[in-house]
């Protein structure tokens, strides 16, 4: 009898168990490392756009094409009665992203200067959650009349995982997982500019974190990743022909 009757013939549920397994171990390290490709190229294109001359919101209705990523200025008066609280959000370190303690992201419209009822929504900055309760927000201030802020435009704050439907905008606290700025459009009397503006400025002492973390975190992580779903793939490649190989010569030496 060959081995190759003895590898795949006699083993046919082995050798499909195996393929399978080999199969999602090359899939998902691929998938690993695309993302981890991603990452890289946004940073580029990131700090590419962070070289370009900063845009002045209040100049026209700019569309999220145009400022994506650049440094973006904008002036005008928060609206804190409207203010959104998304949750889950992990508390943002300089070079890491930690999920130790997890928050809040405070997003707030911010009615612009100079314009007919536009607003922009604005991602201040990251708030601690009460580990108890987490209707017990924590204490921010937010600034009374016109200013100026000043951030790096995005076409949002980012995704969560989100059970259920969205939230009614007639909740208070609006507390949830994400800001779907097609459905704010629609609840706010005002236009609405389609991007969102993360603010920097992190020395405002108003009791929000704004060292906001690099693009490119969590880039080892997928690098990691994807090497354990190789090796996965590798390890049932050498399993199967291992125990293939046991097999045959047994049969073998019994013969």
């Amino acid at each position: 009898m060959s081995l190759f009757s003895t590898l795949i013939v006699e083993r046919r549920v082995a050798t499909a168990a195996a393929i399978i397994v080999i199969a999602i171990g090359l899939l998902a390290g691929r998938w690993q490392l695309g993302r981890a490709e991603q990452k890289i190229g946004l940073a580029n294109q990131i700090t590419t756009m962070a070289a370009k001359e900063q845009v002045d919101l209040n100049g026209k209705a700019w569309t999220l094409a145009e400022v994506e990523f650049r440094p973006v200025r904008a002036r005008g008066q928060f609206l804190p009665n409207e203010i959104v609280w998304l949750d889950n959000r992990p508390k943002p370190n300089q070079g890491s992203q930690s999920q130790a303690h997890s928050g809040f992201y405070v997003l707030m419209p911010f009615l612009l200067d100079g314009t007919v009822s536009q607003i922009i929504w604005v991602n201040r900055g990251w708030a601690p959650r009460n580990s108890q309760d987490r209707l017990v927000l924590p204490s921010i201030l937010t600034p009374a009349g016109s200013l100026t802020i000043e951030g790096v435009a995005f076409s949002g704050p980012g995704r969560v995982l989100e059970l259920g439907d969205q939230p009614n905008s007639k909740d208070r606290p609006r507390i949830q997982q994400n800001l779907d700025l097609t459905y704010e459009a629609k609840q706010l009397k005002h236009s609405q500019l389609g991007f969102v503006l993360r603010q920097n400025d992190p020395d405002r002492n108003d009791g929000l974190l704004r060292k906001w973390p690099p693009p490119t975190v969590g880039v080892d992580r997928h690098y990691a990743y994807a090497f354990q779903w190789f090796a996965l793939a590798a390890a049932a490649l050498a399993f199967w022909f291992t125990t293939g190989v046991i097999r045959y010569r047994n049969k073998d030496k019994s013969n």
